[in-house]
C-alpha cells in the first residue's frame, strides 16, 4: 500500500483536541478502496458458511438476543474473532500508516495493536441482533493505564436504523461512582445522574470506508438492526507501547504488535 502524505500539523492538532474533549474522532474515507474490497470479500466468505472462531448473539444474553444457541436465531454470529489471522488484508489495514499516524497523535507516542481485544469483524444481523447497553470497553481490559483506543472501520453505512453506535461525548474524562453502574458495569438508566448524562447521547453515522477512533473509557451503546441487511465493521484496539498489559490477565495472553 502506497504511503499516504504526512498529516497537516494544524489538522492533526485539531483532531487531537477534538479527541481529548469528546473521546472520539471520525475520519472520513480513510480506508483504501482495495483493502475495503478485500476485507469485504473475506468477511462474506467467512460468514457463509461460518468459519470460526466466532461469538454468537446467544452468547452475550443482551436484550433481543436468542436465549441460547439452540433457540430460533441461536446461530446468529455477533463477531468473527481473530481477524488478523483470517487474511493479509486485515493485517495490512490494522498495521497501516494512516492508522498508526493518527493513533500516535491521539495517544502521544509509539503505539501497538492489542491482539487479545476486539481484533474482529463485528456483525449485526437483521432479526436476531441484540441491543447493547451503555458501557466502557476498558471494563474488559487490564493495562497499566486505562488509555486505549479502538479503531472501528465501517464496511457499509452505519446509522441508528441498522444498529449504529451511539456515544456520550466527554464521558471518557469523567469519574463514575460504582453505584452508577449495574452488576455487569452498564450504566443504570433509572438513576437521575445518569439520565442527565444520557440526554447528551449522539448517534454516529458512518459511510463505507469511514473510521471511528474512540477512547476505551468512552461510554457507548448500540441498538438492534431493524433493516434487511447485515451491518459489518472491522475493529482493532491499540495502546501506547509503554502502556503494558498487567501480567496474568486476559490482556496479557497474546503479544501486542508494534506499529512502525
Amino acid at each position: 500500500m502506497q504511503a499516504p502524505p504526512p498529516l497537516d500539523p494544524a489538522i492533526a492538532e485539531l483532531d487531537r483536541q477534538r479527541f481529548e474533549r469528546h473521546g472520539y474522532l471520525i475520519v472520513r474515507q480513510l480506508a483504501p478502496a482495495s483493502l475495503l474490497e478485500a476485507m469485504e470479500a473475506v468477511t462474506d466468505a467467512h460468514l457463509a458458511p461460518l468459519l470460526g472462531p466466532a461469538e454468537f448473539e446467544a452468547d452475550v444474553a443482551y436484550p433481543g438476543a436468542p436465549a441460547d444457541r439452540l433457540a430460533p436465531g441461536g446461530q446468529t454470529p455477533r463477531r468473527l474473532l481473530h481477524a488478523l489471522s483470517r487474511d493479509s488484508s486485515f493485517r495490512a489495514w490494522a498495521l497501516s500508516l494512516p492508522v498508526a499516524r493518527r493513533l500516535e497523535i491521539l495517544l502521544g507516542g509509539p503505539v501497538a495493536l492489542a491482539q487479545g481485544h476486539h481484533n474482529c469483524v463485528m456483525t449485526k444481523y437483521p432479526g436476531f441482533s441484540s441491543e447493547t447497553a451503555w458501557h466502557q470497553d476498558i471494563r474488559y481490559w487490564s493495562f497499566d493505564r486505562p488509555e486505549l483506543i479502538s479503531v472501528w472501520l465501517a464496511l457499509g453505512a452505519e446509522r441508528p436504523e441498522n444498529g449504529g453506535l451511539r456515544v456520550l461525548p466527554g464521558s471518557h474524562a469523567q469519574a463514575f461512582d460504582r453505584g452508577r453502574l449495574d452488576a455487569a458495569l452498564f450504566l443504570r438508566p433509572e438513576l437521575e445522574d445518569n439520565q442527565a448524562l444520557l440526554a447528551s447521547a449522539v448517534d454516529l453515522e458512518l459511510q463505507r470506508g469511514d473510521v471511528l477512533f474512540f477512547h476505551s473509557r468512552l461510554f457507548h451503546a448500540a441498538g438492534r438492526n431493524e433493516t434487511g441487511s447485515v451491518k459489518r465493521s472491522v475493529v482493532f484496539t491499540y495502546h501506547r507501547q509503554d502502556n503494558l498489559p498487567i501480567p496474568g490477565t486476559r490482556s496479557d495472553v497474546y503479544p501486542s504488535l508494534p506499529l512502525a
